[in-house]
């Protein structure tokens, strides 16, 4: 029976005050933040490997990434600032492959343009 209760000064203080409830902090020791899961891996074959010798790196990206999001990134990563960044979106493929369809994944790439004479170990 709430019409018949008496509150008195206290309780309506403890009532008024709300809560205060901290954040976490995003990953303070990596400096990525939320940039941890834009770069998947790094997309390793011969033409990559012919583009990083004139300066250009290849990475499979996350699917809902722009290219600022992709050049910090890099940059937090890898102490590089790009000149230019490029993304490609291959979609999926449909195989047969003994005897049964499937679907091959679709990708999204990033071609990250470095300056003249920066360049990234990947391997």
């Amino acid at each position: 029976m709430a019409i018949f209760k008496k509150t008195t000064k206290e309780e309506t203080k403890k009532a008024a005050t709300p809560k205060v409830v901290k954040a976490k902090k995003a990953d303070a020791k990596s400096g990525l933040g939320e940039r941890v899961n834009v770069i998947v891996r790094p997309h390793i074959t011969e033409k990559a490997a012919i583009l990083a010798e004139k300066g250009q790196y290849v990475f499979v990206v996350a699917k809902n990434t722009n290219k600022i999001e992709i050049a910090k990134a890099i940059t937090a990563l890898y102490n590089v600032v790009p000149v230019r960044v490029n993304i490609v979106n291959l979609p999926r493929t449909n195989v047969f492959l003994r005897g049964k369809a499937g679907v091959k994944a679709g990708v999204r790439k990033a071609l990250v343009t470095l300056k003249k004479g920066d360049k990234i170990e990947i391997l």
